[in-house]
């Protein structure tokens, strides 16, 4: 690791000096120490709770009005908004939708034949349409990509990563090859598409975030583990950077939503495998034209959490707290049917939503 100055901080601090134990000296006696603790709670404990209540007024205020008043909708009409994997699926389906919302589209996606036949059905709406060849996966292709969309199309407003494989595979199932692919496809990629467009946004005051994550960040199902992990850590990235955009004051500058579907009816492969399974497919299988109907709401209104159906986000989050057996149980309740490891530890590799 290179050397760094007085006002740089070395990602891995170990690197050079190596493990260094922490000195807490004479703050260790701090919760023994009764004159110390009550200076803690005098200069830090009561500044603290007075300053939360005070903040706390306005967000009880607010959130009382929206119970009553509907959410405010803003417009992205002229604003360019790029979608990955945006030839097929969900993300053709968001591409189109966005256009009705009068958006300029950027269709990413490395499938570049279906991507211009999606570009010709978004132009027919009356906007600004260009195809994108590109490997999200890789940050020099997201770098070059940026520079092509803003000259083409110009700065990108609203962000969709809607890229994702969706493999069943187990922890030991795949090649290497196949789990480094899906990780930089489902997670890498979002990163990369972040670091290249968010600071034209906040230059600009202006811009949306949206990440496509999935019901699995809540309920995690055996045989899919490489992709469940991608999908928590989207769901962890997107709570991060909507906190961080607030300590860095520019959540009026720059809203996110991370979108939390059940299942979508995209590739047939995917309809056959619950077939087999017999999972209640009726009850929780939405077109494409659904799902993306409600992102684009969510963006619209600045929903920070977007979950289709609406009523699962409750049940999601109160799934989480059950002890480990029930959540099993209701688990494979669901889904009566088993899904077979694989017979070799090799893979044709993940297939696309």
């Amino acid at each position: 690791m290179s050397s760094t100055t007085n006002a740089e901080v070395p990602y891995f601090t170990n690197a050079e000096t190596g493990y260094v134990p922490a000195k807490l000296g004479h703050r260790t006696d701090a919760g023994t120490n009764p004159l110390r603790l009550l200076g803690f709670v005098l200069n830090h404990v009561i500044p603290d709770t007075v300053r939360f209540l005070v903040r706390l007024v306005p967000l009880i205020l607010h959130g009382l009005v929206s119970l009553v008043l509907p959410a405010q909708r803003k417009s992205v009409r002229g604003q360019t908004a790029l979608v990955t994997g945006g030839a097929n699926g969900l993300g053709r389906a968001l591409c189109l939708r966005l256009a009705q919302e009068g958006c300029n589209v950027a269709v990413v996606d490395i499938d570049l034949a279906s991507a211009q036949r999606t570009v010709e059905d978004v132009r027919q709406l009356g906007v600004k349409a260009e195809p994108f060849l590109a490997d999200i996966s890789d940050y020099e292709a997201v770098e070059r990509l940026r520079e092509d969309v803003e000259t083409r199309l110009g700065p990108v407003d609203v962000l969709v990563n809607n890229a994702g494989l969706l493999a069943v595979l187990s922890l030991s199932e795949g090649k290497p090859a196949d789990l480094e692919r899906i990780i930089g496809v489902n997670l890498l990629s979002h990163f990369w598409t972040i670091r290249a467009f968010m600071p034209g946004m906040i230059t600009r005051h202006r811009g949306h975030i949206v990440g496509i994550a999935s019901i699995a960040a809540y309920f995690p199902v055996g045989r899919f583990i490489p992709y469940t992990v991608t999908k928590y850590a989207v769901r962890a990235l997107m709570e991060s950077l909507s906190s961080e955009l607030q300590m860095d004051g520019l959540q009026d500058s720059v809203q996110t939503t991370c979108v939390y579907p059940a299942l979508i009816a995209t590739r047939q492969q995917f309809m056959d495998m619950l077939d087999k399974l017999n999972f209640l497919k009726r009850f929780y299988v939405f077109t494409p034209q659904q799902v993306a109907e409600q992102v684009v709401q969510g963006v619209l209104t600045n929903k920070r959490e977007v979950f289709v159906p609406s009523f699962i986000a409750f049940l999601s989050k109160q799934f989480e707290c059950l002890p480990a057996n029930l959540r099993h149980l209701i688990v494979s309740c669901m889904m009566r049917g088993k899904i077979p490891k694989l017979t070799t530890r090799t893979t044709n590799g993940p297939t696309k939503p």
